[in-house]
């Protein structure tokens, strides 16, 4: 009796499909359903987690991290029958597979967001940092490994032990950190230069240490086969760097920008990673490892490693990456914390896992003279901790990684705020219109971008904008928006990515972004000095990087592209709405005048040299701070010896029951404001005299018909220069034109269908210290 009860009872293994529920099977007890079961259940629940974590601004892996321990015996797997049906023993095995591979396809991933070239370079206070911030940790995690193993873990082998303990403590998830530092906007900071490059070394460093410790873990007690077991991972590190790094730069040879990557490549890659998982993993170290090192061995240039992982990041950590952690999260009971020494190791593992990565990287920052705040936030996003694969101790480790990563981003939030950043910026900043700048004096532009079809037309606005093309007359901050997404292959823009201000490419290194080559070349033609920029951040706050970019450099002006595009027909497009919020939010959050530019292919299709500039540009001049700051735009371009500018001065005579509407402006009173528009006028007519590319018109108008045929008129010109708001208009000038109020009565009616005209608009806000009424009830709904 004793033995049969004894006698270990094996499941049946389970069939791949049922034949269906109405044959009597139940799709619970079979291999595909089941997991499909489990995989939705995982997606929904860690979605759910994230969504409510996104106030709080935590990395996704937080949620996969609690999604698990949910999932698991820790709470959901309390209930027995639950547990039994939906996460039964036997379809754990399949399910730890499926895991292990999207892990694999993950730690690819995160090899090729490492650069061995920018590591090769990594400076020497970079490189001490690093260290600090892993051989103090590794050291404290080795002394507590001692404590728990005389405690609670007193059945494992010892060395391996110590080494997974230590690495688990001076770890710093790469992936995780730059997720966290593209949410808090200091991707492009000096603080998250260093942390970056920081953390790649811990990485790279960490992985090593932890295939050692695989090694001597699946070594047995036999040192002979350790030391062949580490003969032989170096020999396959070797080999790797001899055969596929020049197979994959013959591939990125082959591949070209613009151009889609052949789905030979893609498989071929995608098999050599498996292959590779698979040679690691005979060796004895983990099959994680030839992963790892193959995504390294990857060339960064060329769209090779962009297409990459554009091609497997969505499955993986969108699919696969959740199914780990809710595998982790079954082996997780917190429940077996328990008792005052359980908690206390729990304390205990969780204080010098902190102390040791804050000590070491403050310690070491403060030595190579980084300032107190920065030396404490660098030590604070060090501490950010992922993946756990050690099984010894689980929950409590687990635990511990959860804890450091959530209290990374509220840490860093208080103590290195951008308010706190910028926060004397401002004090000398006074130029904020270009009405107030001298005409000797150098313009600032802060030129935004979405996409390269932005750049001939932005090209062309610039080279007409320099003026008389006076040394450092113009000084431009191109400006190219990056959307945040989920998906981490934003992420390869870290390594595009420079200190704000200065160029996004890499010196002394061949790049062939188009962006680039079409900036680059234009600085060295043309007289005006450009400092390409990149913003990476979500659309719900891009505004504030542009106003903050803005402000850092004190521009004048902010020009946005609209969100709109012409089609080969001519009409325009709607492509994402998303562009025009951030126009709206932009317009009201401006430190200085904003400009909206509908683009009409000013120049034509490609970028015009200076000496065949001829653009003929119209202001339609009502009245108003916003068509003084257009007519000062246009002043400045006029100095271009390429540019003809035309001023309309509509002045309008209000018939009785017609349908003209005036607009106040809030700036003082009426004849203040007209005291205003006579003097800029008058200077305008006097340098008629001294320019023959000059022309003022004077028009006296009665509806909104006179206005409609008057702004036909000039409909051939390159460009219309606009004011948002004009004292006042004719509402609405043509039906359905007042769908765009960022646009304002005037531009609106330039880009409507009704109107016949192949020219670009720009549509000029000038900055008051108040933000415009009309958007204030424009929602994103």
């Amino acid at each position: 009796m004793a033995s049969n009860a004894t006698k270990p009872v094996c499941p049946p293994p389970m069939k791949a499909t049922s034949n269906g529920a109405f044959q009597g099977d139940s799709p619970l007890d079979f291999a595909v359903p089941l997991l499909i079961v489990q995989i939705c259940l995982v997606l929904v629940l860690t979605r759910c987690i994230a969504y409510l974590l996104r106030p709080l601004k935590q990395p996704r892996v937080v949620a996969e991290i609690i999604g698990g321990i949910l999932l698991g015996p820790s709470a959901l797997g309390r209930n027995k029958t639950y547990l039994d049906a939906v996460f039964p023993k036997r379809s754990l095995t399949v399910l730890d597979t499926l895991a292990n591979i999207g892990l694999i396809f993950f730690m690819f991933l995160v090899g090729l967001e490492m650069d061995p070239k920018s590591l090769s370079k990594t400076g020497k206070r970079i490189l001490s940092i690093s260290l600090a911030g892993i051989s103090v940790p590794f050291a404290l995690g080795i002394g507590t490994s001692f404590v728990l193993k005389n405690t609670i873990s007193k059945d494992v082998d010892g060395l391996p032990f110590f080494i997974f303990m230590g690495v688990a403590f001076s770890i710093t998830a790469f992936p995780v950190l730059a997720r966290i530092l593209a949410e808090l906007k200091l991707l492009t900071t000096d603080v998250g230069r260093m942390a970056m490059s920081a953390a790649a070394v811990d990485d790279v460093t960490a992985w090593i240490l932890l295939a050692l410790a695989v090694a001597l873990s699946s070594s047995g007690h036999s040192p002979i086969v350790a030391l062949w077991v580490l003969f032989c991972g170096c020999g396959f590190v070797a080999g790797a760097i001899v055969i596929f790094r020049p197979l994959f730069a013959w591939m990125a040879k082959r591949t070209h920008e613009g151009e889609p990557v052949g789905e030979t490549y893609i498989c071929a890659t995608l098999g050599v990673v498996l292959a590779a998982a698979f040679v690691t993993d005979v060796i004895g170290i983990h099959a994680l490892f030839g992963a790892f090192v193959l995504g390294i061995l990857v060339p960064k240039e060329g769209p090779l490693g962009v297409s990459l992982v554009e091609k497997v990041e969505d499955l993986v950590s969108g699919l696969f990456l959740p199914l780990y952690f809710a595998s982790s999260g079954l082996k997780t009971n917190v429940a077996t914390i328990q008792g005052i020494q359980s908690w206390g190791l729990l304390v205990l593992v969780i204080f010098t896992a902190c102390f040791g990565k804050l000590v070491g990287v403050i310690g070491v920052s403060r030595a190579c003279k980084v300032p107190w705040r920065e030396s404490f936030t660098l030590g604070v996003l060090m501490n950010s901790k992922g993946l756990v694969l050690n099984d010894q101790t689980f929950a409590i480790m687990v635990l511990m990684a959860l804890f450091t990563t959530f209290i990374t981003t509220p840490i860093v939030m208080i103590i290195y705020k951008p308010s706190k950043r910028a926060g004397l910026m401002g004090a000398d900043y006074k130029n904020r219109t270009i009405e107030s700048i001298d005409v000797s004096s150098q313009l600032r532009v802060l030129a935004c971008f979405h996409s390269t079809k932005n750049i001939p037309t932005m090209i062309n606005l610039i080279e007409a904008s320099r003026g008389s093309g006076r040394q450092e007359g113009l000084r431009v901050y191109a400006l190219h928006l990056t959307e945040l997404s989920e998906r981490s292959s934003a992420i390869l823009m870290v390594h595009k990515a420079r200190q704000n201000g200065l160029p996004f490419w890499n010196k002394g290194r061949k790049d062939s972004d188009h962006i680039v080559v079409a900036f680059d070349t234009f600085q060295q033609l043309s007289h005006v000095s450009i400092r390409p920029m990149t913003s990476i951040s979500g659309l719900s706050n891009m505004h504030e990087d542009i106003c903050a970019s803005a402000e850092s450099k004190k521009a004048a002006m902010i020009i946005l592209p609209f969100h709109k595009h012409q089609r080969v027909d001519g009409a325009l497009e709607n492509t994402r709405t998303d562009f025009r919020w951030v126009n709206h939010k932009v317009l009201q959050n401006a430190p200085c005048s904003v400009g909206i530019l509908v683009d009409r292919s000013l120049g034509g299709a490609s970028q015009v040299s200076a000496s065949n500039v001829s653009s003929s540009i119209t202001v339609v001049f009502f009245g108003g701070r916003d068509d003084r700051e257009a007519l000062a735009y246009g002043v400045r371009m006029a100095e271009h010896p390429g540019i003809k500018l035309a001023v309309i001065h509509i002045t309008m005579q209000l018939e009785s029951g017609g349908d003209i509407a005036v607009i106040e402006m809030n700036e003082g009173s009426n004849s203040e404001s007209r005291l205003l528009d006579e003097k800029v006028l008058s200077e305008f007519e006097k340098q008629i005299l001294q320019n023959p590319s000059l022309k003022y018109e004077n028009r006296l108008l009665r509806n909104s018909a006179e206005v409609v045929a008057v702004v036909q008129e000039f409909s051939k010109c390159s460009l219309y220069l606009v004011g948002r708001m004009p004292t006042c208009v004719v509402q609405p000038l043509l039906s359905g034109s007042g769908d765009c109020p960022e646009l304002g009565p005037i531009g609106s009616l330039l880009v409507s269908p009704d109107l016949s005209t192949t020219a670009s608009v720009l549509v000029v806000q000038q900055y008051y210290n108040q933000p415009p009424s009309d958007l204030a009830v424009v929602s994103e709904d």
